[in-house]
């Protein structure tokens, strides 16, 4: 719900501007992002420090993490100062690629905090550690550059393309940590695909008509002013239909106006 209600919330207390399009665009990220969790497949049984590590080790998940890693800096030195201020998306995909690692020390130090009450030596085990500086330095990360994008752009836009990016890049991530590709069926995959269109076309109708004035009240009386929009044309086309003989008649007097 936190899509929906922060839009809703920034209308009523910040003042900010959220159309019937916008509400519209709010509801099928929802939808879209329920639609992409019940096709996940679920996470394979992880349970030492030990097996997170070497799931962490793989050369997928290796290269996987070099990767946004490389994205995460090369926005921030070098996008970031230059388009940040104008582009929404700047911020937001650095909070989305940092969350990736937040997802991943989260779930790694589930298992330590299990280990931990069942007396297992895990604040020994260097990987605990790690996971904790993981955690500190991506959160901090994501506060950093979520404030900056709520100070310039407007909140009912923020919080969508935000829960969008980041939904992404979690699943993402735990399908190459814990391979759940493997046992994904057409079905799934169908729907995970269904379900993050849908997220996309719920983002662009909040994004792209956010400045228009459409409600269920004066929603009829749009349609009727689009409906009744004259065509104008220019003055060479007028003075072309009226000199055709075929429709001004020969007997009537021709004028013709011209307007400088």
């Amino acid at each position: 719900f936190s899509v929906p209600s922060s839009a809703i919330l920034s209308s009523y207390l910040l003042g900010e501007r959220l159309n019937l399009l916008g509400k519209l665009g709010c509801m099928l990220s929802l939808v879209g992002s329920t639609v992409m969790v019940i096709h996940a497949p679920e996470d394979e049984e992880v349970t030492t420090l030990d097996e997170m590590l070497s799931k962490l080790k793989e050369p997928g998940f290796l290269t996987y993490a070099a990767i946004l890693l490389a994205v995460c800096l090369l926005l921030i030195f070098y996008l970031a100062p230059r388009y940040g201020q104008t582009n929404i998306l700047i911020y937001l995909t650095i909070c989305s690629v940092i969350g990736a690692f937040s997802v991943s020390s989260v779930k790694g130090l589930g298992i330590a905090i299990k280990g931990f009450f069942a007396g297992r030596p895990v604040l020994q085990h260097p990987l605990t550690w790690i996971l904790v500086i993981t955690l500190v330095a991506s959160i901090t990360t994501q506060i950093n550059y979520l404030n900056k994008s709520l100070d310039i752009f407007n909140t009912s836009l923020v919080f969508p393309i935000y829960y969008v990016l980041f939904t992404t890049i979690v699943i993402t991530t735990s399908i190459i940590l814990f391979k759940e590709w493997v046992t994904m069926t057409v079905v799934d995959i169908i729907g995970t695909v269904c379900g993050f269109l849908t997220i996309i076309l719920g983002v662009f109708l909040l994004h792209a008509f956010k400045d228009l004035d459409i409600s269920l009240g004066n929603l009829p009386q749009v349609l009727q002013n689009e409906q009744q929009a004259p065509v104008t044309r220019d003055d060479k086309n007028i003075l072309i239909e009226v000199d055709n003989s075929s429709i001004a008649p020969d007997d009537k007097p021709k004028v013709f106006t011209i307007y400088t």
